[in-house]
């Protein structure tokens, strides 16, 4: 019998990769397909991203005796506060610090080729070649950014419609907000036994899963990014705030996004002032410990229970795939696999006897 359930199952894999080799071959017909599910896709994944962040504050106001469309509201205008707050006050900073930076750029090109001609002179006596990493260093940013760059446009122009996907995101976030509690029960529905078991653990851990992502991984960042806002202020760095930004967005992605966010402020630094450089570094290097020995572990913990080296295996492989995007996306779809995988071998032995006794 046992030998008959792996025939059978080699079998029903071999036909899947045969229909997956077909679809691959006649993919022209299945275009449009792929379109809708794209524009319906990626309004659901952002407004899901909204839902995660901000459900916890609809939570609070419900256990404060606020009912559901109330609460809702109210967060809705919390956001719009946020950003009109954000567009009044931080936008003209930042869009003056790059103007002038775009400005400056000329002589901080200038400032740092000088200062790169003074490296090389001592290049023969130094224990690497600074020439060479200069280059890999310029040629994986720039790959980086065209990567990122090209993620934007090919979202952009795979979208039937930029409008329809903006109008969407709204409409699925308000609804995710209303009714979420009831979308699990929906899906299980047409299912039972065993496999409707096996679907609600594995949903409601998936759920787990993101919600300590997303939830935990946006606040680190943020408080990094306004540590790092201070530390820069006070030893007077130029572009502290745009610095600061743009460590807000790579912070996302672990233990990588901290060392790129350094870069771009160690050049500014070493530009503005060699012993300023010094300082960019020691501030990096304490905030750094106070996340890593402070802030995590009270934010997040070890909800993701996932180690370092796979973490930083998993970002490096998924930014060689896909660029910018894919270093984002790396590690809470390697957490979700994860979470798939653990609950399909926690429920093996009832999958191989269900199937048993359909075939007997």
């Amino acid at each position: 019998m046992a030998h008959r359930v792996w025939f059978q199952t080699g079998v029903a894999v071999i036909l899947t990769l045969i229909i997956i080799w077909l679809i691959m071959q006649v993919g022209v017909i299945f275009q449009p397909i792929g379109t809708v599910i794209t524009t319906v896709f990626i309004p659901i994944l952002i407004g899901g991203l909204f839902f995660y962040i901000t459900e916890p504050i609809k939570r609070f106001f419900e256990r404060r005796g606020l009912n559901r469309i109330i609460s809702i509201l109210t967060v809705i205008i919390i956001i719009f506060v946020v950003v009109a707050i954000f567009m009044t006050l931080l936008v003209p900073v930042i869009s003056d610090q790059i103007r002038t930076l775009v400005e400056m750029w000329p002589r901080l090109q200038r400032d740092f080729l000088e200062l790169l001609d003074v490296v090389l002179l001592y290049q023969d006596d130094l224990p690497f070649d600074p020439s060479q990493m200069i280059d890999q260093g310029i040629e994986q940013v720039t790959s980086l950014f065209s990567g990122l760059a090209g993620n934007i446009f090919s979202i952009l122009s795979g979208t039937v419609s930029v409008l329809l996907t903006i109008v969407l995101i709204p409409f699925f976030y308000f609804f995710m907000m209303k009714d979420h509690e009831r979308l699990v029960p929906a899906l299980l529905s047409p299912f039972g036994g065993t496999f409707k078991q096996f679907l609600s653990e594995l949903l409601h851990d998936i759920d787990k899963t993101l919600r300590a992502f997303i939830q935990g991984q946006l606040l680190v960042s943020t408080i990094l990014a306004i540590l790092l806002f201070i530390g820069y202020s006070i030893i007077g760095l130029e572009y502290a705030l745009l610095l600061a930004m743009l460590a807000l967005v790579l912070n996302i992605i672990p233990f990588i996004g901290p060392w790129m966010a350094f870069i771009p402020a160690a050049i500014l630094a070493l530009i503005q002032d060699p012993w300023m450089l010094v300082w960019v570094s020691i501030i990096t290097l304490i905030a750094q410990q106070a996340e890593s020995n402070l802030i995590t572990p009270n934010v997040m913990g070890q909800s993701l229970q996932l180690h370092p080296l796979t973490v930083i295996t998993v970002v490096l492989a998924a930014g060689n795939i896909g660029g910018f995007i894919g270093m984002l996306i790396a590690i809470p779809t390697y957490a979700i696999i994860k979470v798939i995988v653990i609950n399909i071998w926690r429920y093996r032995t009832d999958f191989t006897q269900s199937f048993l006794r359909k075939t007997e």
